[in-house]
């Protein structure tokens, strides 16, 4: 399926900024009503308060930053049971997974890499010391009050975020002393179950917030199965002053699953990931315009991935029976931290400044019970200090920012970065950033190596220039329009370098490394829209497109882009209905996948039906018919998404 994808994209920013044109020199001729403005602020809302772009919560309307947010609602609405299932909607994030229950997944913004995208629930950072990706499949969706994404360098808010940052930011404790929460299960083909727990209310001074969930499935295909996956979280909150409160997290998350089977390697992969994590934070007011923050934070994580032998390869006197275990690998990390943030208010400035900490340890073990184990305990500790502030000046808004990072591998770095936005109208903004930012390169390439992978000390952190352009209207009568250009330049990017091989022995004399490469240019748009809603029913799309130049090392792609479109019913009464699909076209270079196949879209169904309305309690029958048209998208034939599958589930909330 081939589009002239450049000719697209012209020509859809063409007519954006036409459109900007004739809102910043052609006042709109037609008045709208009071009850037109209040549908269409559903869109652009001004007070939304973000807390991603400078570690404070600001308007929304006053972010430079490429930033999409989506809400427990929206979660709720299409039946989300991962991360992965949120994340990939959004024009500008390339979730690559099979899309099976539960599955693991690889999270790309904008084209970067998956090592390159920060992950933080909590404030604690989420990513994987061994390998720089997050595993998001470990976090409850349940627990999620909203996500922030920014796409693009955040690392002189973050850091180490060279692609972007996803920032979960979990439900409150609760306020009242009548609790508040809900009860739901669901049950589809294949034995797939979801069942969630939660409440909040207050216990004397004390606010809180508790959830409990379980999930599991045979697996969509065969070869594959979700075997099961027990999550608790709780938050309390506790007042110590009119002026000072103090709030304390727990987590704990253990899923469990059998990847599936891949016969061109002989193998069937199996992994397990058991999650562990805690915050302590003091939050005190100093004065009318001082505020202080101050967080602790323990996280620990143990992945442990096994592969088996299927039987069909070997030597032919002594094949490996089915089941031999050939590798077995298990990554042990802890890293502890804290973080102090100061932020001042006065007149037209919200400035902010902090400092952060963390020290870090893999225990690293690679067993292989034909060839040899190998053991490696790296640590990596990491300090950090930033400020920003953002200046208000009639219609513009102005964001400076630094950040210094150091740690005890590869040094130093500093991050800077700048943003404006101007509002045309009120409810037209113009947005604009350039930022520079980098990403350390994972200790299992510095110090520990794989089984076939030698490491390399000398590696430097991946680095990035980014600027991007854009804007966000709702001053068309029925429609709320985005629409965002970026261009990145990537330095020193991790570059694979083969083995060195006898040719006449065969025999590897210089096994593979990783060093730092070449130069990549990534550059492109996204376009993001939403209908007024016309008898109840409303229309969303979007389009995201990126240019590599030279295509990616990992995936052959020169050309990556995707499309998304919504019909929605909402009465806003009892009944919800969407149906929603969405495409990636990979285009994969020719060594690049397995058989792989993405040429359609996939399509989800979602109804929610209110029933027996009561007083205090409110009941939701739901039913999901996931990949309605048996659509195929995929990066390996051994790896397929699953056929059409339905679910169907009771929700009840109380209050």
């Amino acid at each position: 399926m081939k589009f002239r994808h450049r000719s697209i994209l012209i020509v859809c920013f063409f007519i954006f900024f036409c459109i900007l044109h004739l809102l910043l020199f052609c006042p709109p001729s037609f008045a709208q009503s009071e009850e037109e403005m209040q549908v269409l602020q559903m869109f652009y809302k001004e007070k939304d308060l973000v807390v991603s772009a400078t570690r404070n919560l600001k308007p929304v309307s006053q972010v430079a930053e490429n930033m999409t947010v989506i809400t427990a609602k929206e979660i709720e609405n299409m039946n989300a049971h991962t991360v992965a299932d949120v994340l990939n909607r959004i024009p500008g994030l390339f979730i690559n997974y099979n899309q099976d229950f539960g599955a693991p997944s690889l999270l790309l913004i904008q084209g970067s890499e998956e090592r390159h995208v920060l992950v933080v629930v909590d404030g604690i950072k989420w990513n994987f010391l061994n390998d720089g990706h997050a595993e998001t499949n470990a976090i409850p969706v349940g627990i999620i009050e909203r996500i922030e994404v920014i796409k693009g360098p955040a690392s002189s808010s973050w850091g180490s975020a060279l692609g972007g940052v996803i920032n979960i930011i979990t439900k409150d404790a609760g306020k009242t002393t009548r609790p508040s929460g809900s009860l739901s299960a669901s049950y589809g083909e294949r034995d797939t179950q979801d069942y969630k727990a939660q409440a909040a209310g207050l216990a004397g001074p004390v606010g809180y917030y508790l959830y409990a969930g379980h999930q599991e499935s045979e697996g969509l295909r065969d070869g594959r199965e979700f075997v099961e996956h027990y999550s608790l979280y709780s938050k309390f909150h506790l007042p110590i002053s009119n002026k000072a409160t103090t709030e304390f997290t727990l987590g704990y998350s253990e899923p469990e699953m059998k990847v599936g089977d891949f016969p061109s390697v002989d193998i069937a992969q199996r992994g397990g990931n058991r999650t562990f994590f805690a915050t302590a934070s003091l939050d005190a007011s100093l004065s009318k315009e001082l505020n202080f923050v101050l967080s602790f934070h323990e996280f620990k994580q143990k992945f442990s991935q096994k592969f088996n032998s299927l039987g069909l390869w070997g030597e032919p006197d002594f094949p490996d029976p089915p089941g031999t275990l050939l590798e077995h690998d298990i990554y042990d990390e802890e890293t502890t931290g804290g973080d102090a943030k100061f932020t001042w208010t006065h007149g037209i400035h919200t400035a902010v400044l902090g400092g952060e900490f963390d020290h870090g340890q893999l225990d690293q073990t690679i067993k292989m019970p034909s060839y040899l184990t190998v053991k490696t305990h790296p640590g990596i500790d990491r300090w950090a200090l930033y400020g920003n502030d953002t200046i208000v000046i009639n219609r513009w808004s102005i964001t400076p920012g630094i950040r210094y990072d150091r740690n005890n591998i590869t040094g130093s770095f500093v991050s800077p970065s700048l943003g404006i936005t101007y509002r045309v109208w009120q409810d037209s903004l113009l947005r604009a950033s350039v930022a520079r930012g980098f990403t350390i390169p994972p200790l299992s390439l510095l110090s520990g190596g794989t089984a076939f992978l030698d490491p390399n000390p000398g590696l430097n952190p991946e680095k990035i220039m980014s600027y991007q352009i854009g804007g966000e209207t709702a001053a068309l009568k029925y429609l709320w329009l985005k629409a965002t250009l970026f261009r990145q330049e990537v330095k020193d990017t991790l570059t694979y370098v083969p083995p060195i091989i006898d040719p006449e022995t065969g025999i590897i004399v210089k096994p593979p490394t990783i060093v730092n490469g070449k130069k990549v240019r990534r550059q492109g748009g996204e376009l993001s829209l939403q209908t007024v809603s016309v008898y109840n029913f409303y229309f969303v799309g979007g389009f995201s497109y990126i240019h590599f130049s030279p295509p990616s090392e990992s995936t052959g792609t020169q050309d990556l882009y995707s499309y998304s479109l919504g019909f929605r019913y909402d009465d806003n009464k009892s009944l919800y209905a969407e149906l929603f699909g969405h495409y990636i076209w990979w285009n994969l270079g020719s060594d690049f996948g397995f058989m792989a196949k993405y040429d359609d879209f996939l399509w989800d169904l979602n109804l929610t039906k209110k029933i027996l309305p009561q007083e205090k309690t409110l009941t939701e029958l739901f039913l999901t018919a996931h990949n309605l048209f048996n659509g195929s998208q995929y990066f390996r034939g051994e790896s397929k998404n699953p056929r059409r599958w339905v679910e169907a589930g009771i929700r009840i909330k109380f209050k």
